[in-house]
């Protein structure tokens, strides 16, 4: 770790990079390439803007993080800071409901088989990341045509030693993710009990263990992995990765009363997001429906 120039410890560049991968590297990577066998070879632009507005409202959450370091301290801070109370609640709800989603599709994989990020990592860790999710999309693509199913790890054949490795080691993933996933939810629901509710550790386990039992009910009504992880990316992540980074920096720096390519951009990414958010969902529920 390097030292900085008050005494505190900072984590290394490489460290922050591997971090950032790490972050942004989701079981999302093993539905891609049925995207691709959906939506055909011209989803891979989608890919890449995605990637590109995904990034760009990235810097967009570290600028808001910069404004006041000593009270900003999280995602939720920034809302806070632009819009207040109702602010912080809006932003913790979908938050929660990402993570929520997002623990249940880790949940439904296993059935089945950032805070200090600067400029130079954010776009080294998804310019790797992009190219990861390329490879693996193109890749499967070739290799199973329109028979790859919704999980790449489910096209590869078991009976052979080096598939199960790769299926092993994916399952490994969400079993260490779950609990870090679920951990900000229970620490959010904590944070609004009464005060002298929220050191009691009979609460947080009931906490808990309702948050795994209700996400374990909800993957075994809805057990689609893709049906699940599309209206999660579909309308909760557009939400939390691009329409509230891009509405909080434009209410905490005021860039709309210049047009610029800044302010372009932004406008871009909202309307993308909100056309992308409601076609989305729709095809998501209508998929979602279909499979119960």
């Amino acid at each position: 770790m390097a030292v900085g120039s008050q005494g505190k410890q900072e984590v290394s560049f490489l460290k922050t990079c591997i971090n950032g991968i790490n972050t942004l590297s989701g079981i999302g990577i093993l539905s891609v390439p049925y995207a691709l066998s959906s939506g055909g070879w011209l989803s891979l632009i989608i890919l890449i803007l995605i990637a590109a507005a995904a990034c760009f409202t990235g810097i967009l959450i570290r600028r808001c993080m910069d404004k006041d370091p000593e009270n900003i301290k999280s995602y939720i801070d920034i809302a806070a800071y632009a819009f207040g109370h109702k602010g912080r609640i809006i932003a913790s709800l979908f938050t929660c409901l990402e993570l929520y989603f997002v623990a249940t599709c880790l949940l439904i994989l296993e059935g089945d088989n950032l805070h200090k990020l600067f400029l130079q990592v954010l776009l080294l860790s998804f310019i790797i990341c992009t190219i990861t999710y390329l490879a693996m999309a193109i890749l499967g693509y070739l290799i199973y045509g329109q028979n790859v199913q919704s999980q790449v790890t489910l096209n590869l054949p078991t009976e052979k030693v080096s598939a199960k490795v790769a299926i092993y080691t994916v399952l490994a993933g969400p079993i260490a993710k779950y609990a870090l996933t679920v951990m900000p939810i229970s620490t959010a629901i904590e944070s609004r009990l009464p005060a002298n509710y929220q050191d009691s550790k009979s609460i947080s386990l009931i906490i808990r263990m309702a948050l795994l039992l209700s996400t374990v009910v909800l993957a075994a009504v809805f057990p689609s992995f893709q049906s699940v992880a599309s209206l999660s990316g579909a309308f909760l992540i557009v939400v939390v990765s691009f329409l509230l980074p891009c509405v909080c920096y434009l209410k905490m720096f005021q860039v709309y009363k210049n047009w610029g390519f800044e302010l372009a951009g932004i406008v871009v990414i909202t309307l993308m997001a909100v056309l992308v958010g409601i076609l989305g969902t729709y095809s998501s529920i209508a998929q979602t429906v279909k499979n119960v």
